[in-house]
């Protein structure tokens, strides 16, 4: 089971010692709201790039401001835990902003993985080759979007 870290600093202790090491820090995000296939998957390939992988977990105010009122549906801590016991994830950092362009930063990760449907010109492009890392884009996984998913059960009658 991945290690949840409370805030960047924690992270940083577990990381630096690792880096020493010269191990592979790769980091992926998402909100993960409600957990799918589709997520696995995506960790899974995260996985396959890294020594280290951290998964960088939209905090519940990030959802709202990008998602809507409405959301998330599951509270950061329930999201963060549903992802720490995906294997190959070892370390889970909640972040605060709409995108994930300064958990890029401040993580500094050697490879991110990105749906591919972004591109290569993605929003944390510019962050991840500042620090002298790459890209990794996979190719977008079948299975329903979250948002849809969501809309589609708010529809439904109970």
């Amino acid at each position: 089971m991945g290690i949840i870290c409370r805030n960047d600093e924690e992270l940083q202790r577990y990381l630096e010692p690792l880096r020493n090491e010269g191990k592979t820090v790769v980091t992926t995000n998402g909100c993960f709201d409600i957990f799918s296939g589709v997520h696995t998957q995506m960790l899974r390939e995260a996985a396959g790039q890294a020594d280290i992988l951290v998964v960088g977990v939209n905090s519940d105010n990030s959802v709202k401001r990008w998602k809507g009122d409405n959301r998330p549906i599951r509270n950061q801590e329930e999201r963060a835990l549903i992802v720490s016991c995906v294997e190959g994830v070892d370390f889970v950092v909640f972040f605060d902003e709409r995108d994930c362009t300064d958990f890029v930063r401040r993580v500094r990760p050697n490879v991110h993985v990105n749906d591919a449907s972004y591109g290569e010109n993605c929003v944390e492009a510019d962050a991840v080759r500042e620090s002298g890392g790459r890209l990794h884009l996979v190719p977008k996984f079948q299975g329903e979007s979250n948002s849809n998913l969501v809309s589609r059960i708010r529809s439904m009658e109970l």
